[in-house]
């Protein structure tokens, strides 16, 4: 992938290093007590145990919560290193991201906002929550923000067999995916059915459904980067292909538990994560990317 191509992008936040969880910030529970790394880890746990996303646990978690300080929304706006070129891939991807995106939304008569990507190492503080970097990339709708642990993209490699700069690129257009449904009022929407009681997690659920339009958006943004910029190369999509592969549902319990269990379904099985990626990079269209009505993922 010839991603120096990229324009670069001004929103990515460096908070490497910072100690999310030291001295009196972050989100706490009644009393002044903070959640304790140990209950962080504990929560991720069960996360996979269960198949439920470790997010959307601590994103429930901080409903009981007061809020004692500042979380990530107030972290200083410190770029990453000019010499960094894993964070210059990073703000490459993000970069192009807002071009497309700002594109797609301009034509259907609509404004884009920017998301700040945050890169953060060990752990972080977001206004879903704190999380580790075992919870792996995420898309925070209550601040529209992006977080990233980049040690994650090594753990695709050696845990996943997928590896490349592509695959990354589709991981951090992914979470982008969700931000662009923040902005469509898709979340919004799954938020309200939640409370309505309808099904979130298996199968076809909500979750799943919300995760695949997710894929097929980076599908959509990888069509119209490469026309615009022609970056990829020979195996780039093979790359994102085996990315989605090795993350879904199916794959993931058999690794972890040594069964699949459909019911706990929260992001799609391997097939169908691959068949969304490749909906979107097919025609490029947002309007092929309707989960929710789809009868058969």
């Amino acid at each position: 992938m010839l991603w120096k191509k990229g324009r670069r992008s001004d929103n990515v936040v460096d908070a490497r290093g910072d100690d999310a969880g030291s001295g009196g910030g972050g989100m706490r529970f009644g009393g002044g007590k903070g959640l304790s790394l140990t209950a962080i880890i504990l929560i991720v746990g069960i996360g996979w145990l269960t198949g439920q996303d470790p997010m959307q646990i601590l994103g429930q978690l901080t409903g009981q919560m007061t809020e004692q300080s500042a979380p990530a929304t107030n972290q200083s706006r410190k770029a990453p290193p000019a010499n960094d070129e894993g964070a210059e891939f990073v703000r490459s991807i993000l970069g192009d991201t807002e071009d497309t995106w700002g594109q797609i939304f301009q034509q259907a008569g609509r404004q884009y906002k920017n998301p700040t990507l945050v890169l953060f190492s060990n752990r972080v503080n977001s206004a879903c929550g704190l999380a580790t970097s075992a919870t792996g990339p995420f898309y925070c709708p209550a601040d529209q923000k992006v977080y990233l642990d980049m040690a994650f993209f090594q753990e695709m490699s050696q845990r996943f067999s997928a590896a490349g700069d592509f695959a990354q690129a589709y991981v951090i257009a992914h979470e982008v995916g969700h931000h662009v449904q923040t902005l469509l009022g898709v979340s919004a929407k799954i938020q309200t059915a939640r409370q309505q009681g309808r099904q979130m997690e298996g199968d076809g659920g909500l979750l799943v459904r919300q995760e695949l339009q997710a894929d097929c958006l980076a599908g959509v943004w990888a069509n119209n980067a490469q026309q615009r910029l022609n970056w990829l190369e020979p195996g780039d999509i093979e790359e994102a292909l085996n990315a989605a592969n090795a993350i879904g549902d199916d794959r993931l319990q058999q690794q972890g538990q040594g069964r699949v269990v459909p019911d706990s379904f929260t992001h799609g099985t391997s097939a169908q994560r691959v068949r969304w990626f490749k909906t979107g990079f097919a025609q490029g269209q947002v309007g092929q990317c309707d989960t929710f009505a789809a009868k058969n993922l």
